[in-house]
């Protein structure tokens, strides 16, 4: 299958831009939230097997150049970046346990702080909404909660035990302090603070049981409104999660905010690695069968609620396994793509449907 529009058969996924620069696999890749607004032009992070982040900007022509090369604060792979809401620093997590965080200071970047205290391989890290809180997760099953003090000093408030395996990614809610983790032990777990105790503890877990994942979870995603939440995983799907109809059951002990709303199967025929949702409401997901899909939430509902159904699938995107794929926050019709073959995309998507049928 290639450029397929179930509703029209008019949509399409373009390729406008092959970033080359890495010597090694992309992991990760993270737009400045910033960039592309007042004036900023679109600035996108990308992290390597090559121990290197690199800066990538579009310039008045059009055209996108590495404009930094961040390198010599890691000494293996770059698993994952994070840009601050701000946009003005940048984390990068490493396989030597160690998590950089980077300043722009004039044209170039420092590395103003290392975060250290994991055992081994920190796989992800991410900025709550505010910018006061980084979480970190490694290979070591733990998830690190540092607050930033003045002078880009940053403690570490939490350590949160609760994952059997290797702790793959975190992400915080954009609206709240909620953070949820994903894992090699197929579970997903939701945290929050417990304001009497000051302290942090595990408020849900979404596993097999409860209509979770089969395997290894890779990745996860919420929508613009944060009261929905999408997952991929090893087992070859994608699942969709809501919690719009609890709001009353906020995160409570019991029968948790989180429920399980569809699974997306059939897709892809290898593991799913990234799943990314837009402004405008579209998944996207990347895998190691070297594909991106696109779906879109349909105007059919099922008995339990909205399902979502394949707009496209742009077969052999990269020209091997598919990392990271990262919707532009102000241009939600350009999403970016990483991979082992180590190029970052760039592509548009057109005539965008508003009601899958």
């Amino acid at each position: 299958m290639s450029d397929v529009d179930l509703a029209t058969g008019n949509s399409s996924l373009k390729e406008i831009h092959k970033l080359v620069g890495h010597t090694d696999r992309v992991w990760h890749l993270a737009w400045n939230p910033v960039s592309g607004s007042n004036g900023l032009p679109p600035t996108l992070a990308s992290c390597s097997g090559d121990k290197t982040a690199r800066i990538w900007q579009e310039g008045p022509s059009g055209s996108w150049d590495c404009m930094a090369v961040l390198e010599d604060a890691h000494n293996r792979t770059v698993r994952s970046c994070s840009w601050s809401p701000c946009g003005k620093l940048l984390a990068t997590a490493s396989f030597d346990a160690t998590t950089a965080i980077w300043q722009h200071v004039g044209s170039d970047f420092e590395c103003v702080a290392t975060l250290e205290g994991h055992e081994n391989e920190v796989k992800s890290v991410a900025w709550n909404p505010s910018g006061s809180l980084i979480a970190t997760c490694s290979r070591d099953k733990s998830v690190w909660i540092w607050e930033i003090q003045p002078g880009n000093e940053f403690e570490c408030v939490a350590v949160l035990q609760g994952h059997t395996q290797d702790v793959k990614m975190v992400q915080w809610h954009p609206n709240l302090d909620v953070l949820v983790s994903v894992s090699y032990d197929n579970s997903i777990k939701v945290w929050t603070e417990d304001g009497d105790l000051d302290d942090w503890h595990c408020v849900q877990t979404l596993a097999e049981a409860s209509s979770g994942h089969s395997s290894t979870v890779w990745s996860l995603s919420f929508n613009s409104d944060g009261d929905r939440m999408v997952t991929c995983s090893d087992d070859l799907t994608i699942k969709v999660w809501d919690t719009s109809e609890n709001p009353s059951q906020m995160f409570g002990e019991e029968n948790g905010p989180w429920f399980h709303r569809c699974t997306l199967s059939g897709y892809h025929d290898r593991a799913v690695f990234s799943v990314n949702w837009s402004r405008e409401g579209i998944i996207a997901s990347g895998a190691a069968d070297d594909a991106i899909c696109l779906f879109h939430e349909a105007k059919d509902y099922l008995a339990n609620g909205p399902s979502y159904k394949l707009i496209l699938k742009k077969e052999k995107a990269h020209a091997m396994d598919v990392n990271s794929v990262q919707w532009n926050p102000k241009e939600p019709s350009i999403l970016a793509s990483a991979s082992d073959d180590g190029t970052v995309k760039l592509w548009k998507l057109t005539a965008v449907p508003e009601n899958v049928s």
